[in-house]
């Protein structure tokens, strides 16, 4: 357990951050899957392409990683 203040802040900050990214790596991943399956639509593509680029905007997956799987997705149309 911390003993100073500001380190107690960056514990509770970091939890709070570590549950974020865990449920937005979680919607991408689900996202990805649906977008890759055989029987998808435009709009499910869409939405995993517009997950990926906000995932990468905000460090949470790499950009090279996030144009990797946009270029899979566009080829298995």
């Amino acid at each position: 357990m911390p003993n100073i203040a500001s380190a107690e802040k960056n514990m509770r900050k970091s939890r709070a951050a570590t549950i974020r990214n865990r449920a937005q790596r979680s919607a991408l991943r689900t996202a990805l899957k649906k977008a890759q399956s055989d029987e998808t639509s435009q709009s499910e593509r869409d939405l995993a392409i517009r997950l990926l680029d906000r995932a990468a905007r905000k460090g949470l997956i790499h950009q090279n990683a996030a144009a990797r799987y946009k270029s899979r997705i566009a080829t298995a149309k």
